[in-house]
């Protein structure tokens, strides 16, 4: 039943995607492939996990909670971390959703959202440090305590994991080269810095579990999966640092009058 209603979510977000760009006319095709390249492969990645991951997979099943046992494929598991938590979330981003639904809605309508971008809330979760704790740091708390180990005890407690690294994913690529609005942009030298800290904690897991696998993960598939997550996750991170000094770059030259220090603060 679950990939049917992740392959169903995944196609209304597509279509409805798809006729708020028709309605905008002359909207970015580039755009519109990124957003429905981006919702399919994450329903095929999480159509996989639903099966792939099935709590039934591990001895822990037999007890109420527990790891998968050691012919868990934490290879596949890996293959979609990478591509839920970083190639999904960078498409969206550049797909500008809410850049595409303000110009579609309504007046009243659109002012709604604005007042929701201009939030507290808003401006919390899409500050630098608190979306690269979520990602990097929900990361951090997902292998390396319990909680790896008790996600497959339980499908909701599987599926929420799974929308926390996309969710989180999506806030923090948006919070480093969001192209929606952001009342709450923060300066490049920020960005930059929560940028270089989290690809290096990135990596840095991706090297604990080469040397110390999961709970119920074989040292064979824990040297597997922390290799897809260190160079395939590689790609996607250089795509950041590229758009980020490219946004600085492009600032740059429309304010040619600015020192660098000035820059830094309000690129």
């Amino acid at each position: 039943m679950m990939p049917f209603v992740v392959w169903g979510v995944a196609i209304c977000a597509v279509l409805a995607y798809w006729a708020a760009a028709a309605a905008a006319k002359s909207w970015s095709l580039a755009r519109t492939a990124g957003w429905t390249v981006g919702w399919l492969a994450l329903a095929a990645v999480w159509g996989n996990s639903a099966s792939a991951d099935s709590p039934a997979q591990g001895h822990g099943a037999q007890h109420g909670h527990g790891a998968a046992n050691e012919s868990f494929d934490f290879a596949g598991h890996m293959v979609s971390h990478v591509v839920a938590g970083m190639a999904v979330p960078l498409l969206l981003v550049l797909a500008a959703p809410v850049t595409l639904a303000l110009r579609v809605l309504p007046l009243r309508e659109a002012r709604r959202v604005s007042r929701v971008l201009r939030s507290r809330p808003c401006e919390v979760l899409t500050h630098p440090l608190v979306a690269a704790t979520l990602n990097v740091g929900g990361l951090w708390l997902l292998y390396r305590t319990w909680l790896f180990d008790y996600m497959h005890g339980g499908t909701w407690v599987m599926w929420l994991i799974e929308f926390h690294i996309v969710a989180a994913g999506y806030l923090y690529t948006y919070s480093l080269v969001g192209v929606d609005p952001s009342p709450h942009r923060t300066s490049f030298g920020l960005r930059a810095a929560v940028l270089v800290v989290s690809i290096a904690a990135h990596n840095i897991l991706a090297k604990t579990l080469y040397a110390d696998a999961p709970p119920g993960v074989s040292a064979e598939q824990a040297e597997m999966g922390s290799q897809i997550m260190y160079y395939g996750g590689l790609p996607f991170e250089l795509a950041l640092v590229v758009l980020l000094c490219h946004r600085w770059a492009a600032r740059a030259r429309r304010r040619p009058e600015m020192s660098a220090p000035d820059l830094l603060r309000t690129t």
